[in-house]
């Protein structure tokens, strides 16, 4: 049974590098038919068969109908000749579509489990890895290094740390881990977590957030989802209200200031105008604490106080304060 394992990988790994010797003669072959052309704007077919004297002629046609087809040549016949007119300038984009030609077939003989694109179509993003889920995202990989084996490297350099880490990784950071991380593969990387954590944001707050805010517990509930973002993600203090109709339902958010919350930064005029623009009856006080523990501060009750007594002043009462951090969420009027 061993000898057999140890027989099947020998042949895998032959195979492979038969398959990598082929396709660098397939390139090259290619890259000479192409180069003895690319010089020329406008010929004719026959001319094409002249320029490759080492190439079969049938193979030439091939050639010339593909680019054809992909749009780099356009074709035209005169006299019962076949032209060909170059329609692009930028020798990286013919260089480009030779590569796709060898490697685009190489590909189909790769196992399943080494395309997770494919895999994804057929199993959906949920079937997949982390490191496949990665290999996506980067894309591409470099000589001796595929991008599933990248993916695979990030992922098991992220597994004892949490996957969650990767939002704070710099590029210089992940570069020592696989050379096929480059800047378009960590922009990729960034952009695809920063989307999925929008949509989860998106996904939480809104079928599950109280339509009317009864105590503490649903305004607990409502801005521990409704600044979820805040709560894990701000690096200062921010300070929020929530405008309240006359039934205690939610009409819109506004930040009041940023930096560390004390009586003398929030003044009552900007609190309070918000809540008067948006005709409120009552308002909720947000803020966040940075260092993740939500307990309330000396400092929060006293501006609690401070904006509870001006709310009786102008009839807008202020229904509660909320922390908001990584440790969840307290009411400061349950603390006073």
């Amino acid at each position: 049974m061993v000898a057999e394992m140890v027989a099947e990988i020998v042949i895998g790994y032959v195979e492979r590098r038969e398959s990598g010797a082929m396709s660098a003669v397939r390139l090259e072959k290619l890259r000479e038919a192409v180069r003895s052309i690319r010089e020329e704007k406008v010929f004719s077919q026959d001319w094409a068969k002249t320029q490759c004297r080492d190439l079969a002629p049938a193979y030439v046609t091939k050639i010339l109908k593909q680019l054809a087809k992909d749009g780099h040549l356009e074709a035209c016949k005169e006299n019962k000749q076949t032209y060909y007119k170059w329609l692009v300038h930028d020798p990286r984009e013919v260089d480009s579509w030779i590569e796709k030609q060898v490697y685009r077939q190489q590909v189909k003989s790769v196992p399943l489990a080494d395309r997770p694109r494919e895999q994804l179509l057929e199993l959906g993003a949920e079937k997949l890895t982390d490191a496949q889920l990665l290999a996506i995202l980067i894309r591409v990989g470099v000589p001796g290094e595929s991008a599933v084996q990248a993916g695979l490297a990030v992922s098991s350099r992220f597994q004892e740390r949490g996957l969650a880490r990767l939002i704070d990784a710099s590029l210089q950071e992940l570069k020592p881990i696989t050379k096929a991380m480059r800047s378009d593969s960590y922009c990729q990387i960034m952009a695809g977590i920063e989307l999925g954590r929008r949509i989860a944001s998106m996904r939480d707050i809104e079928p599950v957030l109280p339509e009317r805010i009864r105590g503490s517990d649903d305004a607990i509930a409502y801005c521990s989802r409704r600044f979820s973002r805040l709560a894990a993600d701000g690096v200062q203090e921010e300070f929020h209200i929530v405008s309240l109709d006359t039934q205690h339902g939610p009409i819109a958010s506004h930040r009041i200031t940023v930096g560390t919350l004390d009586a003398s930064l929030v003044h009552p005029r900007e609190v309070f105008r918000a809540a008067i623009r948006d005709s409120a009856s009552a308002v909720l006080l947000v803020h966040n604490h940075p260092s993740g523990d939500p307990t309330p501060s000396r400092e929060d009750i006293a501006v609690t106080d401070r904006l509870s007594k001006v709310g009786e002043l102008v009839g807008i009462r202020v229904l509660d304060h909320i922390v908001v951090a990584k440790g969840g969420g307290r009411s400061v009027m349950a603390q006073r």
